[in-house]
């Protein structure tokens, strides 16, 4: 039975010289010490260098061949996973294009009904301001036409429940100085203030409704 040391067995097949004590101490090899040096009996059924050596490889590469096989597996099923949730991405995205399309579209709806609303209302009131303002002289028909009202056709109109600021200023006898303030109180609030009813540039007051002591103080 040839023999061997652990280098030349673990160059003869072809692996290191770890492997080949691992070998000695499974049993898988047979070892003899003489003169102190550690030789590797070489069974006769293992003399042939070649197959030792070719078989792991062909182990290794069905082992590799499957391991590759199932990454390209892997990879086809997570590229069909990509494909759908790229397509469900698109879907969803035109879904919440088409939401807020629509929904701007029932926004504008709102505003502009709300706007016929408000339309309407002031048209309401205007026309029953109207029924109850003070009678006025025909003018120019267009839209930025100045009203000029007569004083004491407003009085006869609404039976003395709406005055014109001059008349009543007149009837408090107030002094010129103290008409000029007052006047200009009204000229500062009279498109903020209810009370204060404008008809052209003429204000009138509506004293069974409203006080207006702080405007006269």
């Amino acid at each position: 039975m040839p023999k061997m040391t652990i280098n030349e067995a673990a160059e003869y097949f072809g692996i290191s010289k770890e492997a080949i004590h691992n070998r000695i101490r499974r049993g898988s090899l047979q070892s003899v010490v003489e003169n102190g040096v550690k030789f590797v009996n070489i069974d006769n059924t293992l003399s042939s260098k070649n197959t030792v050596r070719k078989a792991p490889k062909k182990v290794v590469a069905s082992a590799t061949d499957k391991y590759y096989k199932f990454l390209e597996e892997q990879n086809d099923r997570l590229q069909n996973r990509v494909e759908v949730l790229e397509c469900e991405t698109r879907t969803l995205r035109d879904q919440k294009e088409r939401m807020l399309i629509d929904e701007r579209i029932k926004i504008e709806q709102i505003y502009k009904d709300k706007d016929e609303q408000l339309k309407n209302i002031l048209n309401a009131i205007s026309s029953k301001f109207m029924l109850n303002a003070p009678l006025l002289k025909e003018q120019e028909e267009h839209l930025e036409a100045e009203i000029e009202v007569d004083s004491e056709d407003v009085e006869e109109k609404v039976k003395d429940k709406i005055i014109s600021l001059k008349k009543y200023l007149k009837q408090l006898k107030y002094s010129d100085k103290k008409v000029q303030k007052v006047k200009a109180r009204f000229n500062k609030i009279a498109k903020k203030d209810e009370r204060i009813i404008m008809v052209g540039k003429k204000y009138y007051l509506n004293l069974s409704k409203y006080s207006y002591e702080d405007l006269f103080g």
